[in-house]
C-alpha cells in the first residue's frame, strides 16, 4: 500500500513584526493548522490541544505538500513536535514554481490564474479572526487554503504545468512541473531511499 500525501495549511497567532522579524520565525504560534490527507479523503482541523494527532498524521505521511512551508508553516511548527519537521518529504509548490519560473508567485494570484478560484482572505485577517476569537471564519480560511493549494497540486499532477501571468501583461507563461516522479518516489513504499 502507498504512503498517504497531505496537503497542510497553518495559521498563526501573531505576525513577524510581534516576534521581531521574518528571522525569529520560530517564536510564531500556531493557532490553527488544516490537513487534507488523501488516504482518508478527508480535511482534518487541529487546534493545538490537537497537535499529537496532527504530529503522527505528518510523520505517517509519504509526502507533506504546501504552499510556502518549507519557509513558513512548517519552522513554526517545528517547536511543537520532538521530530524534525524538515526531515519529512516535502513538496513546495512554491518552490517548484519560482525554481523553474525564477520567481515567487502568491497563492491568490496563482489560484486564480489556474482554477479560478482564490483565497477567502489576507493572511493578516488570520490574527484578526484569532484575536476577535472568530474561530470558526480563522478555520474556514485556512480550510480553504488547504483546498485551493490540493487543486493546484491536482491539477499540476494532471497536466504537469501551472500557468503564471508574465509580469507587466495580461500574457500567460507555461510552467512545466515534473511532480508525478517526486510523488511517487516519495509515496512507493517500496521505493528505496
Amino acid at each position: 500500500m502507498d504512503k498517504d500525501v497531505v496537503v497542510i495549511d497553518i495559521e498563526t497567532k501573531n505576525t513577524f513584526f510581534d516576534v521581531g522579524g521574518q528571522d525569529n520565525i520560530g517564536d510564531l504560534e500556531m493557532s490553527v493548522a488544516v490537513a487534507y490527507s488523501y488516504a482518508a479523503n478527508q480535511y482534518m482541523s487541529f487546534w493545538e490541544g490537537d497537535l499529537p494527532e496532527l504530529g503522527k498524521l505528518l510523520q505517517g505521511a509519504g509526502l507533506v505538500v504546501g504552499f510556502s512551508i518549507n519557509r513558513f508553516d512548517l519552522p513554526v511548527l517545528d517547536k511543537y513536535f520532538s521530530f524534525n519537521t524538515r526531515a519529512l518529504k516535502r513538496l513546495d509548490l512554491l518552490e517548484e514554481i519560482e525554481a523553474v519560473a525564477g520567481r515567487r508567485i502568491g497563492l491568490d494570484l496563482l489560484a486564480t490564474t489556474n482554477i479560478g478560484v482564490g483565497k477567502t482572505h489576507h493572511s493578516l485577517d488570520a490574527i484578526k479572526f484569532w484575536n476577535e476569537k472568530n474561530f470558526q471564519e480563522l478555520e474556514s480560511y485556512c480550510r480553504n487554503d488547504v483546498k485551493v493549494t490540493k487543486d493546484l497540486y491536482d491539477l499540476a499532477l494532471l497536466q504537469g504545468y501551472l500557468m503564471i501571468p508574465e509580469r507587466g501583461s495580461d500574457n500567460l507563461i507555461k510552467v512545466p512541473l515534473d511532480l508525478k516522479g517526486k510523488v511517487r518516489e516519495a509515496t512507493d513504499e517500496n521505493t528505496l531511499f
